[in-house]
């Protein structure tokens, strides 16, 4: 298209709901019609607000980055960080920013937000006082939480969502949080009083200290200078050390006002049902924009009005369709759920209700008033029938409605669902849209998910978009492979419980077949994770693959790695000296890996038992680079060294490496231990994150690298030694018993229902009551562990597979060679030339198990692995 054609849009405003309306013009906008530049008064691109509070204790803004909020690459949108609108000249149509620019535009998008209301209360601007909106926000509150010391004080003015957030951040700091609501129950926009009751009885079991019904009058000074008194209306006081506003939001709309803009009675840019605002060429979107006068605080509704001002750039008529205002979300570990007309608004509508105050749950429903009509509803202490509940609002209940709440009572299921019920609230997806996506070939939660988007914001829809696949007709295997058909999970409990030890008697029992490279190395590794037998030992050595069968990394030209292991990255200068002498002697290329270790490449398989016999002399073990078990346990230096470390994460690191050395797991596992929360260990990246703090440890979880990186999240916090040490037992070996074939912690953590909430419940709350049981087993995996290399040297039967031939086990194979005229030496790939003799067996594993050489007869083969 011609530049001098193309029109531009300026956005004003990059949170979320700014950036799904980037991503709607770009994807929309195939012809290029249009320019976007985008204002952002932050200094960082567009994160999620929505989970703000999962920066409390990582304290890492990159976690929080919503994908693609840069658009590199795309010439189409400009994004300027740190330059917000000053102001708005209409009739030029063009915005001057902070930084002085002015820019001309064809429309402008209004995406200011809102801001934090904070009543005009005495002593309210006080440099204790804060708010609770922004990652710099967040960062204050940090900085003063710190400053006065685990245990302190801190005061959240405001009950509702985010007071209740704000209080549960405090509580993660390592603060005392009480939380002050004018209004007679907690969360009163979204609870009744009985919902109230329970949710205030819930989080002060959590260590909440709850004042409701009850205003902040004033803010001083405490006696002696040190800290605060805030004075409540009931005339009762609370010393503390800093308070948080979160008493609600106002429409970010005076940069509107003083354009001259029409905004509405109690704020928000007016807009019509197209977001336009009263000047043509201004639209308004989120939380500033009140729609027909209405302005609407959730996500939900700004993505859809995000979506229609982009529709109606690019020619098309979308209008605001209304707004759903359920929500779901877990506080403090508490499920609470609203939707529909949840305190009964309307006239003749009936509730019913179920208050078990023993249980700790409440559920309510609103009916019309022939108890047809699902209206809404409440739920507080179990959430579970939310996906299947609010999409019915409208429609006629397919039971009676105390039936649909009763733990006894009938199970909805998707088929009770009309088509049109929304399934996804987030971005607008209908039940019709999952099923249309599933009739054209979507058959898993990942590929309905990408089809769609349902699922891939708030996530509170996934339980309903599996009812539906199953309803549909996809079936959800869980058999490992054709030869078994149970799960990797069943196949573990089953050899736990049997105490069976051979492949063969597991397959003839309970599966089909003779097995394959699937099956069989997964059972190698249950077999290993239930014992301390070696690997190699007898029909076990079989079902290893290469990495295994020869406890080395094979690498592209057939030689191996050999990779010692240095506990928490330590080194004596005996075992340094050592490993340069064997790779002068061995002739081997040597690489510091970005674990902690020495790994040392090129070396021939009949050269393995040499090298490793020589490690072993100088006290060195295997790392386990090859094998689907613990690699590494990466540290910094920690307060042994570091000014500014807290903790000693090298003995910690040290200890958790000897711990764990030699488990076995359905994947590779990693962990780290950082000495502050600089984290230069990077243990958020890593399976199990450590990361000292004041008070002790906090443990993170399910952080993976590869193709899809995951960051680590908090399990606990400030955990003494031995709490950690026994948490991290009950989470490996929880995923050890659960996971899948090759699934690591990242992706189990996401499949299981609940997650991460889920995964703390069994660990630290032992939910399923098998901490003890996990425990155990992890103690008996250490008292029963064995260098394997220290084995194999011991063991000429073991020893006898290490031969680059079977049938002439002196012979070298001729195929390796290197091109060292470089700085490196690097592998020379060829291909296999004919071998003198003719008929020798080449010996990777079995995997090869030989080649003929020309005009000799092909010959029977039984390779070194007895296959």
């Amino acid at each position: 298209m011609d530049n001098t054609a193309r029109r531009t849009v300026v956005v004003v405003g990059h949170g979320m709901v700014g950036h799904r309306f980037v991503e709607a013009m770009r994807s929309r906008d195939t012809a290029g019609q249009w320019q976007v530049v985008v204002l952002a008064e932050e200094q960082l691109p567009a994160y999620d607000r929505v989970g703000l509070s999962s920066y409390v204790g990582a304290w890492d803004a990159s976690a929080l980055a919503l994908p693609g909020n840069e658009y590199a690459g795309d010439e189409l949108v400009e994004l300027r960080l740190g330059q917000r609108a000053e102001t708005i000249d209409r009739n030029a149509r063009k915005v001057t920013t902070s930084g002085g620019d002015v820019i001309a535009y064809d429309a402008l998008v209004l995406a200011t937000g809102s801001y934090a209301f904070v009543p005009p209360v005495p002593g309210h601007d006080r440099p204790e006082c804060f708010v609770y909106r922004t990652l710099e926000d967040l960062d204050g509150i940090r900085a003063a939480a710190e400053a006065a010391g685990p245990g302190a004080v801190g005061v959240v003015v405001g009950g509702g969502l985010l007071g209740l957030e704000a209080a549960n951040a405090l509580r993660l700091m390592g603060m005392t949080p009480h939380v002050v609501e004018f209004a007679p129950r907690l969360m009163p926009v979204q609870v009744d009083e009985g919902g109230g009751a329970i949710l205030e009885s819930l989080v002060t079991q959590l260590g909440l200290h709850v004042h409701t019904g009850v205003g902040t009058s004033a803010i001083e000074g405490a006696e002696g200078g040190a800290g605060l008194r805030i004075s409540l209306s009931d005339e009762s006081t609370i010393d503390a050390s800093l308070v948080v506003f979160s008493a609600g939001i106002r429409p970010r709309d005076q940069l509107a006002r003083e354009a001259g803009l029409e905004v509405g009675p109690r704020g928000g840019v007016v807009t019509d049902l197209g977001m336009r605002t009263s000047d043509p060429a201004i639209y308004a979107v989120g939380e500033v924009a009140a729609v027909e006068g209405v302005c609407y605080g959730l996500v939900a509704p700004g993505y859809t009005t995000a979506e229609i001002v982009a529709d109606r750039l690019l020619g098309g008529a979308g209008e605001f369709p209304g707004a759903d205002l359920s929500t779901k979300l877990k506080l403090l570990g508490v499920d609470v759920a609203s939707f529909g007309d949840a305190h009964a608004t309307t006239e003749g509508a009936l509730s019913v209700v179920l208050h078990d105050a023993a249980k700790g749950t409440y559920a309510k429903l609103v009916v019309s008033d022939d108890a047809k009509t699902l209206l809404g509803g409440i739920l507080v202490g179990d959430a579970s029938a939310y996906a299947a509940l609010r999409p019915l609002v409208g429609s006629e209940l397919p039971a009676e409605p105390a039936a649909l709440i009763s733990p006894a009572g009938a199970e909805l299921g998707a088929d009770a669902l009309p088509d049109e019920a929304q399934i996804c609230s987030c971005n607008n997806v209908s039940k019709g849209d999952v099923c249309g996506a599933i009739a054209e070939g979507a058959c898993d939660i990942a590929s309905v998910k990408s089809c769609t988007s349902a699922g891939t914001s708030c996530g509170g829809c996934v339980p309903m978009l599996k009812k539906l696949l199953e309803q549909s007709g996809v079936e959800m295997s869980k058999a490992l492979c054709e030869h078994f058909g149970q799960s990797r999970e069943e196949l573990f409990h089953i050899v736990a419980t049997t105490g069976i030890r051979k492949f063969s008697e597991l397959i003839a029992r309970y599966g089909t077949g003779m097995g394959c490279d699937i099956c069989k190395p997964a059972v190698a590794s249950i077999l290993a994770s239930t014992s301390s037998d070696h690997i190699l030992d007898g029909e076990q050595a079989a079902l290893q693959d290469t990495n295994d069968h020869f406890l080395a990394n094979l690498q592209k030209n057939g030689t191996y790695s050999v990779v010692p292991r240095m506990p928490g990255g330590e080194v004596t200068a005996e075992q340094l000296i050592e490993i340069g002498q064997i790779a002068k002697d061995f002739g081997l290329y040597v690489k510091v890996t970005g674990g902690q270790r020495i790994d040392l490449f090129g070396a021939r398989v009949e050269q393995l038992p040499q090298i490793w016999q020589r490690l072993v002399d100088v006290g060195m073990e295997s790392g386990h680079a090859y094998g689907k078990s613990l690699r590494t346990v990466k540290s910094c230096v920690g307060s042994t060294w570091c000014r500014y470390g807290q903790q000693d994460s090298v003995g910690m690191a040290v200890l958790l490496e000897k711990r764990y050395r030699g488990l076995r797991s359905p994947h590779k596992l990693k962990l780290g231990v950082s000495g502050c929360a600089r984290e230069c260990a990077e243990a958020r990246g890593k399976d199990v994150g450590v990361i000292a703090t004041e008070n002790g440890w906090n443990l993170y979880v399910g952080g993976n690298g590869g193709l899809t990186p995951k960051h680590a999240v908090l399990l606990a916090g400030d955990l003494d030694d031995e709490t950690l040490i026994r948490y991290i037992d009950r989470y490996l070996m929880f995923y050890i018993r659960t996971a899948d074939r090759l699934q690591r912690t990242a992706p189990w953590q996401e499949s299981l229902a609940g997650g991460i909430d889920y995964v703390r419940q069994v660990v630290c709350e032992d939910s399923l009551g098998i901490a003890a049981e996990l425990e155990e087993t992890m103690v008996r995996h250490v008292a029963g562990y064995k260098d394997e290399w220290a084995a194999v040297l011991e063991d000429p039967a073991k020893l006898s597979r290490f031969v680059s031939f079977v049938n002439a086990p002196e012979q070298a194979d001729p195929t390796i060679t290197f091109d060292d005229s470089g700085e490196r030496k690097v592998p020379v790939l060829l291909g296999m030339p004919d071998v003198p003799g003719g008929g020798s067996l080449r010996n990777h594993g079995g995997h090869r198990a030989g080649r003929v050489g020309h005009g000799m007869p092909e010959i029977p083969v039984t390779s070194i692995d007895g296959k």
